[in-house]
């Protein structure tokens, strides 16, 4: 099927993806411009896996079978070393794991890397993206996801950025070989919590390198939520280790030497010994803000705005992959209904994908709140 008409899509991570894929399987043509001029790697290690990802997935016609690894039930850490068990069935996946899938299901040639946006015009019917090597694109629709530092925001909604949270997510992962046996056989097949004052963090089993699925070869992914002052303490927690300052994250094996020891010594104080274990397992943990983000619209005649160039929900909601997906979805469903007249379908996209993106947004900041802030501002023992 093809409807002769042209998408442009600037943003070549999980909301580029899932937008293009799901645009060519409405028979639009379809061109991905993303500013990198790398190969894209795991932006967080895992991901919750969402219904909205495998309807996507079969949308698009990709395989979604053997998307993550299953987790039977949580476990509630508790100080005096007792276990509150709930049952809950999960699967968890991999950044690394959805990209590639997706990243193998969108044609090379229409891949483009290293295209940094520089501005935007919409005139006759038709919209153009201005790259900063001279060069442009034209088509019928052009899609914003180019994330959480969006340029098509930025030349949109110029006074709409990102806002720190008030807390930063230290993360990592370790290979299942590498964690002693004792503490592998709690973290196996669990989401497993550990929640204290004004802080708490969890774990669960994703696939290993190469997407591998097999016991032995996966790994455990760790998040852990720590308060720091936006003025005296984030500018020092967001400096790597060459001294350079980072906007919002700092990617492993770049954090600072003493603010790893920093974060090493606190969870040795802190937590209990199964997530002390876990985090002394770790050889590149990272660090990143969590942040806050609504638009007032995701429309703008021929432009849309998707995923966390629209909208951040706070990673308490596992929504951030599975509302771009959710999104993409959408699009392509309003498309068709409205016979893929653009101005038609995103006016009446938009409606429900702000309802959906503001939802998230404030129920991801309630839960953050709760689990941060219930003490006050400070991190606990300190």
């Amino acid at each position: 099927m093809n409807v002769d008409r042209r998408a442009i899509i600037i943003g070549g991570s999980l909301s580029g993806l899932f937008t293009g894929v799901l645009l060519r399987s409405i028979g639009w043509q379809v061109d991905i411009y993303e500013r990198s001029p790398h190969t894209l790697s795991s932006r967080g290690g895992g991901v919750v896996l969402q219904p909205d990802v495998v309807e996507a997935f079969a949308i698009a016609g990709i395989s979604y079978q053997n998307l993550g690894v299953d987790a039977k039930e949580r476990y509630y850490l508790q100080r005096d070393g007792s276990i509150q068990a709930m049952p809950m069935r999960q699967t968890l996946t991999s950044w690394n794991l959805l990209y590639n899938s997706l990243r193998r299901h969108f044609p090379d040639e229409h891949y483009h890397q290293g295209k940094r946006l520089t501005n935007l015009q919409q005139h006759d019917g038709q919209v153009t993206a201005i790259f900063a090597d001279g060069t442009q694109a034209t088509g019928d629709l052009l899609v914003g996801a180019d994330g959480l530092s969006s340029t098509v925001r930025q030349i949109l909604l110029p006074t709409y950025d990102p806002m720190y949270a008030g807390y930063v997510a230290y993360r990592g992962l370790v290979d299942e070989r590498e964690l002693d046996p004792e503490t592998a056989a709690i973290m196996t097949e669990r989401f497993v919590f550990y929640q204290f004052r004004n802080s708490h963090i969890l774990q669960y089993v994703i696939p290993g390198k190469n997407e591998s699925l097999v016991l032995g070869e996966r790994r455990f992914n760790w998040v852990w939520y720590v308060n720091y002052d936006e003025t005296t303490e984030l500018p020092r927690i967001l400096t790597d280790k060459n001294g350079k300052q980072r906007n919002y994250s700092i990617p492993p094996g770049m954090m600072a030497n003493d603010l790893e020891r920093e974060m090493r010594d606190y969870a040795q104080k802190v937590l209990v010994e199964p997530f002390q274990k876990l985090i002394a397992a770790t050889e590149e943990p990272f660090v990143q803000a969590i942040l806050d983000l609504g638009v007032p619209n995701m429309v703008f005649k021929r432009i849309a705005l998707v995923g966390d160039a629209a909208f951040i929900p706070r990673p308490h909601t596992a929504a951030s992959v599975s509302k771009a997906a959710a999104n993409a979805i959408a699009l392509a469903d309003t498309l068709v209904d409205c016979d893929h007249n653009v101005l038609d379908a995103l006016k009446t996209w938009e409606l429900d994908q702000l309802a959906l993106g503001m939802h998230l947004w404030k129920r991801g900041r309630d839960l953050g709140e709760t689990s941060q802030f219930i003490y006050g501002k400070k991190r606990w023992k300190e």
